[in-house]
């Protein structure tokens, strides 16, 4: 196959934040092009916003039903391979639907969905369809969180007893929402995020964080959620207490309202014979402590790290290379998945095609439901299954 997969994109226009990220992202290693969009709910809005990018315009869509029709009347050697969902949360599942249910991929922002009962919804099509979905939980293309999942895997800590993973920011610690922050507005509109604020939002990249890396699934959680702007609608703080299927404990905090933090995801997993620790902040290093030996800071790009975490990097060790290069990774599994579905008829390996799929985006809805519920509630622990 001798051409670039293509993709259009649903919003991500002018004022938006995320959509440039997946921009540069998907463009980083010359794989995937964009081809068309509907970049905005207001159609006028769309096709200037693709006119900026300066994509024809007759694929600059006024809506994404437009967008989705129009590409699929096309020939098949120009009508787009998948759509890039990011928009508001509660965008997220109807062009997904309209996707599928017309023949293209998917890849969306989470959460997968605005609640579970779409994500059964997303998930039953997604398997009736045989098609591609992805789910840009971007921390997992980090080439230093995917090193510690295989050292997990391999057993290099021994059982997991405990996982500490923590998101802190700051950026909501006054009321932003009401004036000019777009961001702020629909983050905190119940709207178009949905039942939760920060659990949504950063908690959901902290549970597919810990997820991934641990394999561990969570049998029950005790959640406290607070909303500490007056007049703020959904939260802006969470702390959760985790039981894991296997035994396990787990501390989960999700806030928006650090004063001071910007964007600190951090992750620690302790076992029986060691520790795992990476932050986002300084995320070419990972730590290893071992239980009878000394402590050690493994570093990006460096040769005896495991095959996946060496595939993810680009430059050597010294180089930096963090958050745009992460979202690269999950586009670049994405592009091979759909490159080998179109030669060969069935999706690539495991290894060839590593991003977040519907399975993580329906148990990540299910979490940010039940954390609320279990906030709401008086009972100690609310079952996650």
């Amino acid at each position: 196959m001798s051409r670039k997969i293509r993709y259009g994109m649903v919003g991500g226009g002018r004022g938006a934040f995320i959509g440039a990220v997946h921009r540069i992202a998907a463009a980083m290693d010359q794989q995937v092009e964009l081809v068309c969009g509907a970049f905005s709910s207001d159609p006028e809005r769309s096709k200037a916003s693709g006119a900026d990018l300066f994509l024809p315009a007759n694929r600059c869509y006024g809506t994404f039903e437009e967008m989705i029709l129009a590409e699929k009347a096309l020939p098949a050697d120009q009508r787009m391979d998948f759509i890039a969902i990011v928009t508001p949360n509660h965008m997220h599942f109807p062009p997904a639907k309209m996707a599928l249910d017309n023949g293209f991929h998917v890849l969306s922002d989470k959460p997968a969905t605005f609640d579970l009962a779409e994500a059964k919804a997303l998930a039953a099509l997604v398997k009736k369809t045989g098609l591609l979905y992805g789910l840009t939980h971007n921390y997992t293309g980090y080439p230093m969180v995917q090193q510690a999942r295989e050292m997990v895997r391999a057993g290099a800590i021994g059982a997991v007893r405990k996982v500490i993973v923590e998101y802190h920011q700051g950026w909501l610690a006054t009321q932003l929402e009401g004036g000019s922050n777009k961001q702020a507005d629909w983050r905190t509109d119940p709207a178009r995020s949905g039942i939760a604020g920060a659990i949504g939002d950063i908690g959901s990249h902290a549970e597919n964080l810990c997820a991934s890396v641990t394999g561990l699934e969570i049998d029950s959680l005790c959640a406290d959620l607070t909303s500490f702007v007056p007049g703020r609608r959904l939260d802006d703080d969470g702390n959760l207490l985790l039981r894991f299927t296997n035994g396990a404990r787990g501390v989960l905090i999700a806030s928006q309202i650090e004063t001071g933090c910007e964007n600190d995801i951090r992750l620690r997993v302790f076992g029986e014979r060691g520790m795992l620790d990476w932050r986002q902040e300084d995320p070419n290093h990972l730590v290893h402590a071992p239980i009878d030996g000394p402590r050690s800071i493994l570093t990006r790009g460096s040769p005896w790290l495991c095959e996946a975490a060496r595939r993810a990097c680009r430059l050597p060790a010294g180089h930096p290379e963090a958050f745009i290069e992460a979202f690269a990774n999950l586009y670049g599994g994405v592009a091979s998945d759909i490159r080998a579905r179109i030669a060969t008829g069935v999706p690539a390996s495991a290894e060839q095609a590593d991003y977040p799929r519907i399975e993580d985006g329906a148990r990540g809805v299910r979490f940010i439901e039940k954390t609320v519920a279990s906030s709401a509630s008086d009972r100690k622990w609310t079952p996650m299954r």
